[in-house]
């Protein structure tokens, strides 16, 4: 019993890392990191976060959050889009 939980359990970690590598967001126009754009921040601290707010021509406002990795590049955490139109 001990051998198919662990089994499972591996399984599910497995399932778990995978989902969050699919389920990253990507950058779309207006993002910061767009067309691989490479940003470099001197002075925030690693492991911060900043907002980022623009519209994304339809008339909806898009507000994206954004990491500084140890290494002082940003990465694209989350985003939402406003309903209003």
């Amino acid at each position: 019993m001990k051998t198919i939980l662990t089994a499972l359990s591996a399984t599910l970690i497995s399932f778990a890392a995978g989902t969050a590598a699919f389920a990253s967001v990507q950058p779309i126009p207006g993002s910061i990191t767009y067309d691989d754009a490479n940003v470099q921040l001197e002075k925030a601290p690693a492991g911060s976060t900043f907002f980022h707010t623009f519209s994304n021509g339809d008339g909806r406002d898009v507000r994206e959050v954004y990491k500084v990795n140890a290494d002082k590049s940003v990465s694209l955490v989350s985003r939402s889009i406003s309903n209003a139109s």
